[in-house]
């Protein structure tokens, strides 16, 4: 179940932690879908929903998910604590920083973090 929330005036969807794994692109185009459905412009979704295949890059998967996200004009969260996944990979580390440099994908602990990033 998603709902939709307003955050800063950004229409924000909240995945619920318990739903299906999202492990591939089709997972990605039915979170687009429901999302431009309730006319949000960010997906927040918990990290517990992501595929492992997801935290290992040489999979592509991450990839291939946040480009289909910034395909849709959509920006997409990864909300929850990953370090166990960073600590593991430093080429994981590098795209999560990459990635928060930016404006389309981030990987953030908690959504009070989400709500100062949309502050701005």
């Amino acid at each position: 179940m998603s709902t939709l929330q307003t955050i800063h005036d950004v229409p924000v969807l909240m995945c619920a932690p318990d739903g299906e794994p999202i492990g591939n692109e089709r997972d990605a185009l039915d979170l687009i879908g429901d999302a431009g459905y309730q006319g949000a412009q960010w997906v927040v979704v918990p990290a517990g929903r992501f595929s492992e295949a997801f935290f290992q890059l040489r999979t592509r998967v991450a990839g291939d998910i946040v480009q289909k996200f910034a395909n849709y004009r959509l920006g997409m969260v990864v909300l929850g604590d990953i370090s166990h996944h960073t600590a593991e990979s430093p080429s994981l580390r590098d795209f999560v920083r990459e990635c928060n440099r930016g404006r389309q994908a981030w990987f953030l602990t908690d959504i009070e973090e989400l709500r100062d990033r949309l502050k701005a």
